[in-house]
Parts: structure tokens; C-alpha cells; sequence
């Protein structure tokens, strides 16, 4: 029997991507009798950890705790899924990434409390990137950046901006930090870090280049704005005024002295103020005529 971590789904070729527990991996796509399933060789000797299709959707990226990431391409020669390895210097198990718009680079957080920007370029199945602020010239397994959170946490989540010109992440010291590279070889032109008195974020996106949307541990998801010159928390992405929010629950004679029995108080506190009752391990964007739709 298959322990299975997560699908992980291709939307224009309508493929889907089955990864496991047990570090296999299938890719099944659409045939005249139904979905047929493809191998993946995955080459990793620890669990897969976390995937995502590239924009180009001709690869993807599957992070493990074997501390490597495996670049997925189909090879048409032999009908299967091959993978290079994305190794140095990860030291630990990947718990994160994301794709850079040019589908070639990308972005990995780990638990060595590292995000890095990596190039995954494959000959034969990406064009080759033009220059730009993450460096000109970009050979697989290139280092493009390197960033350490400043409590050493583990790295829940990573996001490139629309542009491709920022990277975020957000680490377990409830932080998120957003990146600006200047070129291969330089300095970043600004690293910025916000600190909060929240619960850690699990993910993250960009709303546009001046906007991050965040969740995680707190049930909820919350706004930050800026740019260069420094970001912000501006507030949650929920409404309080909506109705209902802040009214307590009703409660009949016979519960208030059920609940005074049973835990010493008058009224069932667990619930929730928030829409969500537990973590919120995923945000993304919904393809609508909404700008943003999470």
C-alpha cells in the first residue's frame, strides 16, 4: 500500500503528479481509456517533501530529506520522467519551493534555516534566461543566492515576486524576509526583514510587487506592504466587522451547567474568531476575474 504525501496538479496539460512516502513518484496524464501513469525516477534515498510544476510546466521540482532537489523532465526516448540533482551546499531537508517566472530558477527553504535561489536550467528543454539581477550566466546547480534567517528558524515558505526581481520567505521565528539581488557576485541592493508577535507563517504569495499575503499557524491570513525601503504589517486579510464574528454563542440553562461540571467554566471557549479553525498550510491564487482570490 502507497503512503501518499500529495498530488501536485498541471493545469494546462491537465497532468497530474502522485508523489509518496515511500519516494515514488508518478505522473498521470490523459489518454482515450482514462489517466495512464509515467515513472518518475526520482534517485532520492529519503522521503519527498514538497513539489511544484515550473510556469513552463515541462519540469518540476521535488524537495526531499535526502538534502537534495530533483528536477524532474520528461524524456521522450525512453517514456519516462529523469531527474538531475540540485545538491550543493543544502545541508538539510528541503521543506519548500518555488519557481521563478522564467522557469529556470529556483527557490528552495530548508531546515538549515537557509532560503536559496538555485538555477535548474536543463539543456534541450528550457531557452536559455536572459541576464538579470539573480546573474548572467546560469549552468545547473549555479548558486544564485543564499540567505540565513536571523534566528537560524526553519524556512516554511518561499515565493518570487510577479517580476521575478524580489524572493520571499518566511521563517519559524514568525518573520518574513524579503530579498532585492543586485547581480551575480553582489550583494543584495536591500534585505528586509518584519518581525511579528504572530504564530508562524506556513505560505506565502505576492498580491503585485508591493504586497505579500501570508498564513500559517495563526488560522489567519495577513497583509504586508512595501518595497525596497521596508515592509510592513498592515493588518489581517479578514473582515471583522463581518457578522456574527464577535456574538457569542447562546447557551441554555442546562449547557451553562453542563459546561461549569465538565470544565469549570460556563461557556465552550474553543471556538475559533477566525474563518479558519486550524493552520492554514497553503495560500494561492485562484484564476478569476477577482485580482486577487485566495
Amino acid at each position: 500500500m502507497f503512503s501518499r504525501l500529495a498530488i501536485c496538479s498541471c493545469r494546462s496539460l491537465n497532468y497530474y503528479l502522485y508523489y509518496t512516502l515511500d519516494r515514488n513518484a508518478l505522473v498521470w496524464e490523459p489518454s482515450p481509456t482514462g489517466y495512464k501513469p509515467t515513472l518518475v525516477l526520482l534517485r532520492i534515498n529519503r522521503a519527498a517533501t514538497f513539489v511544484r510544476w515550473s510556469p513552463s510546466e515541462a519540469k518540476f521540482a521535488v524537495g526531499s530529506g535526502a538534502r537534495v532537489i530533483a528536477v524532474c523532465y520528461f524524456e521522450e526516448e525512453n517514456d519516462w520522467w529523469v531527474s538531475k540533482h540540485i545538491k550543493k551546499p543544502i545541508r538539510s531537508t528541503i521543506t519548500t519551493v518555488a519557481w521563478h517566472p522564467n522557469s529556470v530558477l529556483l527557490a528552495a527553504g530548508s531546515t538549515d534555516a537557509h532560503a536559496r535561489v538555485f538555477s535548474s536550467f536543463v539543456k534541450g528543454v528550457d531557452d536559455r534566461p536572459q541576464p538579470g539581477v539573480w546573474g548572467e550566466r546560469l549552468p545547473f546547480n549555479t548558486v544564485c543566492g543564499e540567505y540565513l534567517n536571523n534566528s537560524a528558524g526553519w524556512v516554511h515558505a518561499v515565493s518570487f515576486s510577479p517580476s521575478g526581481d524580489a524572493l520571499a520567505f518566511a521563517a519559524h521565528d514568525s518573520s518574513i524576509t524579503v530579498v532585492y539581488p543586485n547581480g551575480a557576485d553582489q550583494p543584495p541592493k536591500a534585505v528586509v526583514s518584519v518581525s511579528t508577535q504572530l504564530l508562524p507563517f506556513m505560505s506565502l504569495i505576492w498580491n503585485g510587487e508591493s504586497e505579500i499575503i501570508a498564513a500559517g499557524y495563526d488560522c489567519e491570513a495577513y497583509r504586508f506592504k512595501g518595497s525596497e525601503g521596508g515592509w510592513q504589517l498592515t493588518g489581517s486579510l479578514e473582515s471583522k466587522g463581518r457578522p456574527g464574528l464577535g456574538d457569542a454563542r447562546e447557551e441554555s440553562a442546562f449547557n451553562m451547567f453542563k459546561q461549569m461540571d465538565l470544565k469549570g467554566k460556563t461557556k465552550d471557549d474553543t471556538k475559533l474568531t477566525t474563518v479558519h479553525q486550524n493552520t492554514i498550510s497553503t495560500v494561492c491564487n485562484l484564476k478569476t476575474s477577482d485580482p486577487l482570490s485566495l
